[in-house]
């Protein structure tokens, strides 16, 4: 038997809301199984992300994170700064390896490295 990744789940405070962005960002679909309540963005070939209401967030550092690559980082940052991202850092290990950490509306970290 073998796991499979389903769902990625961001625990937020209006999930309609941050599902519409980051269906803009991933250019996905959302579907509102229970409007206000659980929210989802899917994507042909990639991991449903969903969106649930949660009395309280997460204190403190998110303990896991959405890795996203693209062919044009810094396009690509632009872009999503442009939706109301905030770029929070730059990382890299050596001149192959690096990318860029943002913050989605909700304060949901997220990092953008290059593909391949």
């Amino acid at each position: 038997m073998a796991l499979n990744v389903e769902m990625v789940t961001l625990d937020c405070d209006d999930p309609d809301e941050l599902a519409r962005w980051w269906a803009q960002a991933v250019q996905g679909e959302v579907t509102a199984f229970a409007p206000g309540e659980f929210v989802t963005v899917t994507r042909a070939g990639a991991p449903t992300l969903g969106f649930q209401r949660v009395p309280d967030p997460t204190p403190g550092k998110n303990k896991m994170h959405l890795d996203l690559t693209a062919d044009d980082v810094e396009a690509e940052v632009k872009r999503l700064v442009g939706l109301g991202a905030r770029e929070t850092g730059r990382h890299s290990f050596g001149a192959d390896f690096s990318w860029v950490v943002l913050a989605d509306p909700a304060g949901n970290a997220f990092c953008i490295g290059a593909t391949g």
